[in-house]
């Protein structure tokens, strides 16, 4: 069993990773139409199977967790990790590039 101290110093390294991932995807912008293929790829399947089949939800929902870029940025991170995708950090932004281009329109 994981200690709740190891749980806390991961779940900051994945905070620490999103936010470097967020300023390094405002520098770089990232490229959108990369990051919709990903998402299609990886990500839609999971989001479909915990929105009734409608993984969009996720994104539109009123209780919307992910409120900044860097919130975005960990947020993909976390998914990266627990799917086992194995995407690059510029992978990430890319990905990242397609969701607030998509849904979320951060400036």
């Amino acid at each position: 069993m994981i200690a709740k101290r190891t749980l806390v110093l991961l779940a900051c390294a994945a905070w620490t990773a999103g936010a470097a991932a967020a300023d390094a995807a405002k520098k770089s912008g990232g490229d959108a139409r990369r990051g919709e293929a990903m998402v299609e790829r990886h990500c839609n399947a999971c989001h479909a199977r915990h929105f009734d089949g409608d993984a969009s939800r996720i994104y539109l929902r009123a209780d919307r967790k992910v409120t900044t870029p860097a919130q975005l940025a960990a947020q993909i991170t976390y998914c990266n990790t627990e799917l086992g995708t194995g995407y690059f950090p510029d992978d990430e932004q890319h990905i990242a590039a397609y969701l607030n281009e998509r849904y979320y329109h951060f400036h």
